[in-house]
């Protein structure tokens, strides 16, 4: 069985409101891992999104550091360079079919994309991040900014804290005290 803390209360059916377009993530706790889940609903089609999720130079415009890689095919090996610091993470394609899927290795963490074509030209984007527990409020909040980069929208430059702050509170329950941002950062 799984278990998931909802910021927003989403998964109260009595406060669901917006099931196509939610900005916040949800938790999943049934598996190995903690699961984040973002849902969005883009205004481009499929295969503009996905040359946004794996171009280098449009991942610059919402990713939270550099992208390198050959190919996009299972087994290619990615670096993740985080600009003006020493920290580079590692990576290895696990899945890529365009432009419908996307996963790969960040470091200790597995992303996954999931792309779905909407009505009118949009893409149906799910987000997932399986993540170290004590930091999932972390990963929650710069993945709710990174995604809002990616959807255009404007996001306040003091937004992280507050979603943090939202996540902390929600996740700590079922997954213990939440680390803040990385020394330096």
């Amino acid at each position: 069985m799984s278990n998931s803390a909802d910021p927003a209360g989403r998964n109260n059916p009595a406060t669901n409101t917006n099931s196509t377009n939610t900005a916040d993530a949800t938790v999943s706790t049934g598996g190995e891992r903690p699961v984040l889940r973002f849902e969005r609903v883009l205004a481009k089609p499929p295969e503009a999104v996905w040359r946004a999720i794996t171009d280098r130079e449009e991942l610059r415009a919402w990713f939270p550091c550099e992208v390198v890689t050959d190919a996009w095919e299972p087994g290619a090996r990615i670096s993740f360079p985080f600009p003006g610091t020493d920290m580079t993470l590692t990576g290895v394609v696990l899945e890529a079919e365009a432009p419908r899927v996307l996963a790969y290795t960040w470091g200790e963490e597995t992303l996954r994309f999931h792309l779905t074509t909407e009505p009118g030209g949009r893409t149906r984007l799910v987000f997932t991040d399986e993540t170290p527990p004590d930091i999932a409020a972390r990963n929650a909040a710069g993945w709710q900014i990174c995604l809002g980069h990616l959807a255009g929208e404007s996001i306040a430059t003091d937004a992280w804290k507050g979603h943090f702050d939202r996540y902390t509170a929600a996740f700590e329950p079922a997954l213990g005290p939440q680390q803040g941002p990385p020394a330096g950062s």
